[in-house]
């Protein structure tokens, strides 16, 4: 098995590269069987980013804080643990939209995409889903659209719902919404596409993150499942993420 080795910059997790790397060798991402992400949650979605739409499998050791998405790092007979490891398969969220500048941008998400107020002014936004209105004016911090696999992340941190890794749905959860105050967001089916407007973009500009990246000064965003791409992460047997996902809707 070739495996590829992806740590984040923690002093922890890059002397478990040096040790794995000296016990199984390190291949290039791109050519690796699977690839071992050894950091926290940041590092997993990186190494997923890194190999998407190539149809490599990611396995996480955690060396973070939280390692929601990570193995235990034991680091014994990998190929083995990798061999019998249970399969998480997942499709991104593919976020379209344009700049107040006109520039047009587009990012891939594997946990959420979310709409933020980048100053002390409230964003509003109008939401439509599959081309209908339903929400003429959203006042709040900001609004996303989570997958299964980020609902336990800043979804869940939004009050959002967790949604199994299998369920057919997409979380759609406001940020600290002042009108309409008590609306605590929807599910949708994951085929829905969401449209996000920014209503007054220049006085109460509003920034796009996906994941990892962010697109300042937006003036609308749509978003979507990308049904074409699919990634697979690994867990330990009996670790499986839908499993994780359970026990997190039951911890203190």
């Amino acid at each position: 098995m070739r495996l590829a080795f992806h740590a984040s910059n923690r002093p922890d997790a890059l002397a478990a590269k040096t040790a794995l790397t000296e016990h199984y060798g390190d291949c290039p991402l791109l050519e690796a069987d699977c690839v071992v992400a050894l950091g926290g949650d940041g590092c997993m979605l990186d190494a997923l980013h890194a190999v998407m739409g190539h149809d490599i499998p990611v396995y996480g050791m955690n060396f973070g804080s939280v390692g929601f998405l990570m193995n235990d790092p034991v680091h014994d007979h990998l190929p083995d643990r990798l061999a019998a490891a249970e399969k998480a398969i997942i499709h991104p969220l593919r976020a379209r939209g344009t700049g107040l500048d006109g520039k047009a941008f587009e990012s891939l998400a594997i946990n959420e995409v979310s709409l933020l107020r980048q100053t002390r002014q409230t964003a509003k936004v109008r939401i439509s889903i599959d081309g209908v209105v339903r929400m003429d004016e959203l006042a709040a911090d900001g609004v996303l659209v989570s997958t299964p696999a980020g609902s336990t992340a800043y979804n869940f941190s939004a009050h959002g719902p967790i949604l199994p890794i299998d369920a057919s749905l997409l979380a759609l959860t406001p940020i600290s919404a002042f009108r309409p105050r008590r609306w605590r967001g929807a599910l949708l089916s994951h085929t829905s596409t969401v449209e996000f407007e920014v209503i007054e973009p220049e006085r109460r500009p509003v920034a796009a993150v996906a994941d990892n990246r962010e697109f300042r000064d937006v003036r609308s965003v749509t978003i979507a499942e990308a049904a074409d791409v699919t990634l697979t992460m690994l867990f330990d047997a009996g670790r499986a993420l839908d499993e994780r996902i359970i026990l997190e809707q039951f911890s203190a």
